[in-house]
């Protein structure tokens, strides 16, 4: 697998990963409605760094990764994932998650955290567990989720 840094050429491939998670309203707090436009917009903003990961010429996940803050906060990253459905099982996540570590370590970030990581994503909170994220506090209710109404959300972190 090849993860390198997204152009404007993956914004449909992108798009077809974000659209079906989005609608979904189970994982992130984009509205389900939200254009094309819109996601790829706040996705690949200028202060933001996407990538895609690649197998085979094709894109099977994207991540960002940006300050979690600016200002005095800006020494802790923080990132976003999304993998594309058929690709769940592929280590996608994984091989992504240790990628943005690399990256926010060598952008000279001196952490990174999750600010939102919804209780009911078991598969997520696994998968930061496994790469040495711990659980430092938990939002009650501080998720909407689609088809189940409030759930928590964990925030999440790992020093570098």
């Amino acid at each position: 697998m090849n993860i390198r840094r997204a152009t404007s050429n993956d914004q449909d491939d992108i798009w077809q990963i974000m659209q079906p998670i989005i609608v979904k309203g189970d994982a992130y707090v984009y509205e389900p409605t939200l254009s094309k436009q819109e996601a790829l917009a706040d996705w690949m903003e200028p202060d933001h760094t996407c990538y895609v990961a690649q197998k085979n010429n094709e894109i099977l996940g994207t991540y960002i990764l940006k300050a979690n803050k600016p200002g005095l906060g800006a020494h802790i990253a923080n990132a976003s994932f999304m993998v594309k459905q058929q690709a769940k099982g592929q280590k996608v996540g994984l091989t992504m998650g240790q990628h943005a570590l690399t990256q926010a370590k060598q952008q000279g970030f001196h952490a990174m955290q999750f600010n939102m990581v919804v209780t009911t994503n078991k598969g997520a909170i696994a998968l930061w567990k496994k790469l040495g994220f711990t659980i430092i506090g938990t939002i009650p209710d501080g998720f909407h989720q689609v088809g189940r109404g409030y759930v928590d959300a964990h925030i999440m972190y790992k020093k570098l």
